[in-house]
């Protein structure tokens, strides 16, 4: 596996984006096969790879093999014109340590100039020499074979938009969602790969947000950078230190949310980020600590029946209404099990707390909501189709949530 390194180029983001239009600039050189029309003259595809967190995982391996576009976003697998980015020789990557702003470079290969609609990433199969090429390590379990069937056969379809200009660069990264992206298959013990991945073109317009948590709670808790209750980056922080960066983040203002099961959720409101300079919340000498939870978190169960079954994940959001504008977060989030549609999460009965972004605020003085107490929008997503519940935790005993998908 080659070096994990931060490129010097700098990177914008659109949070789940399943349409994008790049910028390039620059030029490089690759090899390439297939040839699509396209506007004249070569340019160059260069792809990098990150990740978001993981959520009860040790280590979560794919082995890339290449990475193929299109023109054409109903192109099928056998089709003319699909150009190969091959990954040589085939990388086996954990996923988990590309968090906290660290890139994977995937490579570059020459095409034809012109306007692409269509990304795979085509995954090595499990099997002979190589059984485990893509894998899972639950937390205190033992390695398993992730089943990734698609991938392996077609290539995990991404719908985008990229703009190739002759002699110019198309600069992308693909950011994994590994939390996201992995699916019990009720108590079998085997899981599926189904990834979230966002397409993001590397251009100006993008910063990052850094700074440090108190260490004492790093190993279990999440840090996000959300917009409309939407993350749009989140890592966990370093164990060690506290210390957290979340790159690549689009320029704009958004809420730093801090999960973790001990502690009420926080919120910090309006972070800027620029590009002239990474935006610092909390310190190594004043770093972030929530306040401790007085009150277990809440075990929440249910289930997800769609019509064949289908795929389904489950959020959780929160509206905290004493900030400045209305805010809305997500506290949780659990992926529907394949087989059975069962699904799990934590969330705290506590208040959740907030405090606006200044940039001498260290340590920040968090302010509690005791309105949005335990109350909560438990929102289902299943082919598309979206279906939310109100969801009250501060009772002893919660029901069962159900979603019923036609």
């Amino acid at each position: 596996m080659s070096a994990k390194r931060s490129p010097a180029t700098l990177v914008a983001a659109l949070s789940g984006a399943a349409l994008i239009t790049l910028a390039a600039c620059g030029g490089g050189g690759g090899g390439s096969s297939g040839s699509v029309s396209a506007t004249g003259g070569m340019g160059t595809l260069r792809v990098a790879l990150t990740d978001s967190p993981a959520c009860g995982y040790d280590a979560v391996n794919v082995t890339i093999d290449r990475v193929r576009v299109h023109q054409s976003s109903n192109a099928g697998d056998g089709d003319a014109g699909w150009i190969d980015l091959p990954v040589m020789p085939s990388r086996r990557i954990n996923l988990l340590d590309l968090t906290n702003g660290v890139l994977e470079e995937l490579g570059q290969t020459p095409l034809p100039a012109g306007h692409y609609t269509q990304m795979r990433l085509l995954l090595a199969a499990n099997g002979g020499a190589h059984p485990m090429a893509n894998s899972l390590l639950p937390s205190g379990g033992s390695e398993v074979a992730l089943t990734t069937p698609s991938a392996q056969q077609s290539g995990l379809k991404l719908n985008v938009g990229i703009d190739v200009g002759a002699n110019q660069i198309a600069d992308v990264v693909l950011d994994f969602d590994a939390c996201k992206s992995i699916v019990r298959r009720g108590n079998s013990g085997h899981y599926n790969l189904k990834p979230v991945i966002a397409v993001i073109p590397r251009i100006i317009d993008v910063g990052r947000i850094e700074g440090f948590i108190d260490p004492s709670i790093a190993a279990t808790t999440i840090v996000s950078a959300q917009s409309g209750g939407i993350p749009v980056k989140a890592t966990p922080p370093d164990a060690a230190t506290g210390k957290f960066v979340l790159y690549p983040v689009p320029i704009g203002n958004y809420t730093l949310v801090l999960s973790n099961p001990a502690r009420a959720t926080a919120a910090i409101v309006n972070v800027p980020v620029v590009t002239a300079a990474p935006t610092l919340v909390g310190a190594a000498s004043a770093p972030l600590l929530p306040p401790l939870a007085a009150s277990a978190p809440r075990a929440i169960t249910g289930t997800v029946t769609t019509n064949p079954l289908a795929s389904a994940s489950v959020r959780a959001l929160q509206t905290v209404a004493s900030t400045p504008a209305v805010t809305t977060i997500e506290a949780a989030f659990a992926a529907a099990d394949d087989l059975t549609g069962e699904f799990g999460m934590t969330l705290p009965v506590v208040a959740p707390v907030w405090a606006p972004f200044t940039p001498s605020a260290t340590p920040f003085a968090f302010s509690a909501d005791n309105a949005a107490a335990g109350l909560y929008t438990l929102q289902a997503q299943s082919g598309g189709v979206t279906q939310s519940r109100s969801l009250d935790v501060k009772p002893a005993t919660v029901p069962p949530v159900t979603f019923v998908f036609p």
